[in-house]
């Protein structure tokens, strides 16, 4: 793998790590204390890390 490829797939693992933390944190009570506004913002914001990754993973494939 290239170097710039490799980079990519760093990207990915670190994103999806990201996500997984912040999609854990829904269950969390500390979640159901804050704003329903942020709540909203935090729920936007794993859909577009989601979507984000779904590209990363769309690169990486077409590695091969």
């Amino acid at each position: 793998m290239l170097p710039h490829q490799q980079r990519v797939v760093d990207e990915k693992k670190e994103l999806d790590d990201k996500l997984t933390k912040l999609i854990q944190f829904f269950d969390n009570p500390l979640f159901q204390s804050i704003s329903s506004d942020e709540q909203e913002r935090l729920r936007r914001q794993s859909d577009i890390m989601t979507q984000y990754s779904v590209v990363l993973g769309e690169r990486i494939a077409a590695f091969e």
